[in-house]
């Protein structure tokens, strides 16, 4: 018996009928073909971009010169402000200098200093790169209520031991150079040496300044309107500095590094920096700042990139206006039944809904942000206000979390809408939810508190994606989402809405297949 092999019958490549890819085209045209929904999305995209222009059209023509914000090694904008005596170490080397006291004066009025000295005042020795407002540091400091610390490339912060300068007992304070690492060390007497922290100062010049500084950032002071931000000076005195390694024996010179661009520190009218001889040592005043800047009242008139992206709330507006339509349409026309007809599975239907909507969204949050940041930036300069430089790479961030924060709210109200069936109710419980929380705690119309809450536990967080605001210790200012800062880490906060809209998705996708069977 012979037996005839058929050949196997021909592969069909196409999807299915009412496969995903299917379902997706088809999602796909039904909302590039109704012209309300593509209108809105472009829509979002221009109201981001007319609403930041109108935050930077304000013109400043007494402000600071936006050169006067360093910006550091790591790209993000500095105070580099404080009165140095230094000379050049050629090669590896130390230096060891004792402090035996910190004082300082702040301003009372635009004439007269009282006593007083900010917590974060700073005297020690450092090595510096050049005399460059901006370039890299390691630094070996005593402050003011903060005990000893070692800081470098303004970001980092390492303890050392803690207090004050005790009046009967300086402090010890070392710095060694070897290549481009750093290290920082304290004593209490003079003789038994603690290791503080080492730092890894890449390309460090052959020849970096090193020697003695003095700084003081602004004091603080609780008004009845709220922190307010007083002049300050600091004046360290020390030993005579004891040197090793490759020093040039040049003469000690002395200036002002800097002037802080006024952001975190900066002269009372009737104090200047000075380095004095006083007995075997020196007595030295300086103020300004080490540090990074981070906005705020400290900061006025610095803009930030958010500043630029106010209008981000506008546009997700529109953007929740035209998803909740983009479903509940269909149970208004009584058409819902028709795309179940065509794609009996309702979890296919509504996660092609959520990717038509949330890309569409992505895409016009994205772009909006791609435009205004760079030229924010540029108009707030032209317009004689300095700009919060960030890194690239938090640029990158901002602009692509800007898509994210829009696509996530709009496959929430997505969901929501599928929920609810109804377009007006949809976008009510959306705004109410997730831009009322977002206006009231950026206005400051609430308690910093009820703020922080706000910001914390509703579908608001998401708008965290877009800080640039960074908290420092050592940097003292008013951190809130008024100037910028939010109390959850940028994909912290968006990660609580993506929760709100996984929720919403999961209870809406129960309900379409037992409501609408």
């Amino acid at each position: 018996m012979t037996t005839t092999l058929s050949p196997p019958p021909a592969t069909d490549n196409r999807p299915e009928r009412g496969g995903f890819g299917r379902v997706l085209h088809a999602e796909w045209t039904k909302f590039r073909t109704v012209r309300g929904w593509v209108l809105g999305t472009v829509g979002a995209l221009v109201v981001i971009c007319l609403v930041g222009l109108l935050a930077t059209a304000q013109s400043n023509d007494g402000g600071r010169d936006a050169s006067k914000l360093p910006v550091g090694p790591s790209g993000e904008a500095v105070n580099d402000a404080f009165y140095f005596m230094h000379q050049p170490l050629k090669g590896d080397g130390s230096i060891t200098v004792s402090v035996s006291s910190l004082t300082g004066q702040v301003a009372a009025t635009p004439t007269e200093n009282k006593p007083g000295l900010a917590p974060w005042a700073k005297a020690g020795v450092i090595v510096k790169d050049s005399l460059e407002p901006g370039s890299s540091y390691a630094a070996m400091m005593v402050t003011g209520d903060h005990g000893v610390r070692m800081q470098y490339d303004y970001t980092h912060d390492t303890a050392g031991l803690p207090g004050a300068v005790p009046t009967d007992a300086p402090r010890w304070l070392r710095l060694e150079r070897s290549g481009d690492t750093v290290t920082g060390y304290q004593s209490a007497d003079g003789s038994t040496w603690d290791e503080v922290g080492t730092a890894r100062l890449s390309g460090l010049s052959e020849s970096p300044q090193v020697g003695l500084f003095v700084t003081s950032p602004s004091a603080t002071e609780e008004t009845g309107t709220g922190t307010g931000f007083n002049p300050a000076v600091a004046t360290g005195t020390f030993s005579a500095p004891v040197l090793s390694g490759g020093w040039s024996g040049h003469a000690w010179q002395d200036r002002q590094v800097s002037d802080g661009a006024g952001t975190n520190g900066s002269y009372s009218q009737s104090t200047k920096g000075q380095a004095i001889p006083s007995g075997t040592g020196y007595s030295i005043t300086g103020a300004g700042d080490i540090a990074p800047v981070v906005g705020g009242p400290a900061a006025s008139g610095v803009r930030i990139v958010s500043n630029f992206l106010v209008g981000a709330f506008a546009g997700l507006i529109m953007m929740v206006v035209v998803a909740a339509g983009y479903v509940t349409v269909e149970y208004r026309r009584g058409l819902i039944g028709v795309t179940f007809a065509a794609s009996p599975r309702r979890g296919r239907v509504l996660a092609t809904k959520a990717l038509v909507v949330g890309c569409a969204a992505f895409l016009a949050g994205t772009i909006a942000a791609a435009v205004m940041v760079p030229f924010g930036g540029a108009r707030s300069l032209a317009n004689g206000f300095p700009v919060l430089t960030v890194p690239a790479s938090t640029e990158l961030r901002v602009i692509v979390g800007t898509g994210l924060l829009l696509a996530a709210a709009s496959v929430f109200a997505l969901a929501v809408g599928a929920i609810l069936r109804r377009s007006a109710v949809t976008v009510t419980v959306v705004v109410v939810g997730m831009v009322l929380p977002y206006l009231l705690a950026t206005a400051s119309v609430l308690p910093p508190v009820a703020s922080d809450w706000l910001l914390k536990v509703t579908p608001a967080a998401g708008f965290a994606i877009q800080q640039t605001v960074t908290h420092y210790d050592q940097v003292v200012t008013v951190y809130s989402p008024m100037h910028g800062y939010f109390p959850l880490a940028p994909w912290e906060g968006l990660a609580v809405l993506c929760a709100y809209a996984a929720v919403a998705f999961g209870a809406a996708l129960v309900l379409i297949r037992r409501r609408d069977a």
